[in-house]
């Protein structure tokens, strides 16, 4: 397999800080109570897998969880070692590292968890089964695995992975713009759908909503999205299989349907 482009995440996560607040946060906290159906997590052990910003690592740290966090960028462990220092009231219950999930003999070295969360992340990695794979093996028996893949859309998924090699075939200095254009072609696109079904054609509201459900930034997830290297994708039925065949149990799945962005899954460990 010949060597894919990666993407600069850990710079985009860097830059998004700069946005990071106290509504944000509270925000991040009150998404992943959602997800996970709890109100605390303490006593548990949450291993965050790709941790990115920090965020979400934050959000568990929060919850009373003891928290462990890896990620392959090294702009991104200075991310969330940042919002350790900055925003960790107990920071020897939150451990960071750097590396990567495809190492089978560093992830075991992580030990287990109670709840392992890797999410939008291990699409990123160049071998997403073998990366779920090896986060599944972290979740301790009846814990539970939640993750986000992107949605396999057929022909849609090809024309991404083109427009995402064109990002990194471009000149560095070229590529705020070429973000503009294709994030702007897909608004004006959205703002159309809008308009016919007689809503408000502005994007606001969905980047309120965005806000609101994770914490997140329209304009950061745009470049995220848009330069994205290494990129896979996957059926939700695939991702379902993968998982049953290594004792997982579904719990819960929101899908896009035939759009673009991820499926979210949310697994148990059997314990027998």
């Amino acid at each position: 397999m010949t060597e894919e482009a990666r993407f600069a995440f850990g710079k985009n996560w860097q830059s998004f800080l700069a946005e990071l607040d106290d509504d944000r946060i509270e925000h991040a906290i009150g998404s992943l109570k959602q997800l996970l159906g709890v109100q605390t997590l303490e006593g548990k052990r949450f291993m965050d897998l790709g941790s990115g910003s920090g965020l979400f690592s934050l959000a568990a740290h929060r919850l009373g969880a003891e928290v462990v966090s890896i990620d392959y960028d090294r702009f991104s462990v200075a991310c969330t070692e940042e919002l350790r220092e900055k925003y960790g009231s107990n920071s020897g219950k939150w451990e960071i590292y750097q590396g990567s999930v495809l190492d089978s003999g560093e992830m075991q070295q992580l030990g287990i968890a109670d709840v392992v969360y890797s999410w939008g992340v291990l699409h990123h990695t160049g071998a997403m089964k073998e990366a779920i794979s090896n986060a599944a093996d972290r979740t301790r028996l009846g814990g539970i695995f939640c993750l986000a893949i992107y949605n396999d859309q057929g022909g849609g998924s090809r024309r991404w992975l083109r427009i995402k090699r064109c990002y990194h075939a471009i000149p560095v200095w070229l590529r705020f713009l070429w973000v503009i254009v294709i994030a702007g072609y897909y608004e004006c696109k959205f703002a159309g759908v809008r308009l016919l079904r007689c809503k408000n054609p502005l994007p606001f509201g969905d980047w309120r909503e965005k806000r609101r459900d994770r914490g997140m930034s329209a304009w950061h997830d745009w470049v995220d999205w848009i330069g994205g290297l290494p990129f896979e994708v996957a059926k939700p039925e695939e991702i379902v299989e993968l998982l049953r065949k290594q004792g997982f149990i579904l719990e819960s799945m929101k899908t896009v349907g035939n759009g673009w962005g991820c499926n979210e899954y949310v697994f148990s460990k059997a314990e027998n």
